[in-house]
C-alpha cells in the first residue's frame, strides 16, 4: 500500500433569480438588455458546466493535476482503475486500484508491488457512508519475501464535499489503516474518495489534531487535452 506519497467536480452550484418589475417604454428597453445579459451569462455558465467531469464522463479517462504531480486515470477490466502518475522530481509510477480506492499494484523504478486480498472485495463496493470493512492481505514485492499478512481497515467517517478548480464533487470521508500480523500501524490517514470519478482526490493526515493536513489534486481535466 503507498507511503505517505506526494501526490499526494465541477458541479456549479447556486444560481441567479432576479424578478425585475418596469415600466414599458425605456424602462421596458433595459428589461429586454438585462434579460438578454442574463441569458449570456447563464449559457456560459452551463458551457462552463459542461467541461466538468462527470461519472459518465469518466469512463473516457481523466486528469488530475497539482503543483509537480499529474494523474492519468484509466478505467481497466475488473473493476480496476489504472492510474499514471507523472512527477516532477521522481521517475514514473503506474498503479492499479480496484474501484479507484484499493491499491492492488504498483511499479516504478524502484520496484514492484502486489498487494493480494484475501478476501472478496468485491462486496464492500459500492462504499456507502457509514460503512466498515477489514480485509486481509498479502504484499508481494519483487525485492523480498512477504514477512506475514497486512490488514486494511476501512471507515466511511461520512459525506463532504471538494472542488477541483471550479468543479465541485461530492466525496466519502473513508478513513484507511493498515496494520501487520502485531498490530502495528503501518499508515493511517484520511481519503476524501470519489465515487463518481472512482478516484481518491486528496488525503487528510492527523485528522481531528491540531496536527491535520490535507494533501490533494488541484484542477481536472479530460485525458484527451
Amino acid at each position: 500500500m503507498p507511503e505517505r506519497e506526494k501526490l499526494l467536480g465541477r458541479q456549479r452550484g447556486g444560481g441567479l433569480s432576479l424578478l425585475w418589475s418596469m415600466h414599458p417604454g425605456e424602462e421596458g428597453m433595459k428589461t429586454l438588455t438585462i434579460g438578454m445579459a442574463l441569458t449570456v451569462l447563464a449559457f456560459a455558465g452551463s458551457a462552463q458546466a459542461a467541461d466538468c467531469i462527470d461519472a459518465k464522463s469518466a469512463k473516457a479517462g481523466f486528469v488530475l493535476e497539482k503543483a509537480g504531480i499529474r494523474s492519468e486515470f484509466r478505467p481497466a477490466p475488473g473493476g480496476m482503475v489504472a492510474v499514471t502518475n507523472t512527477y516532477q522530481s521522481d521517475s514514473p509510477q503506474t498503479q492499479y486500484l480496484y474501484a479507484g480506492l484499493i491499491e492492488v499494484f504498483r511499479d516504478s523504478d524502484t520496484g514492484r508491488l502486489s498487494m493480494i486480498p484475501l478476501g472478496d472485495i468485491k462486496k464492500l463496493f459500492p462504499l456507502k457512508a457509514g460503512a466498515k470493512s477489514k480485509t486481509e492481505f498479502v504484499r508481494l514485492s519483487s525485492k523480498k519475501a512477504p514477512k506475514g499478512t497486512e490488514t486494511l481497515a476501512l471507515t466511511a467517517k461520512g459525506k463532504d464535499s471538494y472542488k477541483l478548480g471550479e468543479c465541485k464533487y461530492n466525496v466519502l470521508v473513508v478513513g484507511e489503516t493498515i496494520t501487520g500480523d502485531s498490530g502495528a500501524v503501518i499508515d493511517t490517514f484520511t481519503a476524501l474518495y470519489s465515487p463518481d470519478l472512482q478516484a481518491v482526490l486528496a488525503r487528510r493526515y492527523d485528522e481531528g489534531t491540531s496536527a491535520q493536513s490535507e494533501v490533494g489534486f488541484e484542477t481536472i481535466k479530460p485525458l484527451n487535452e
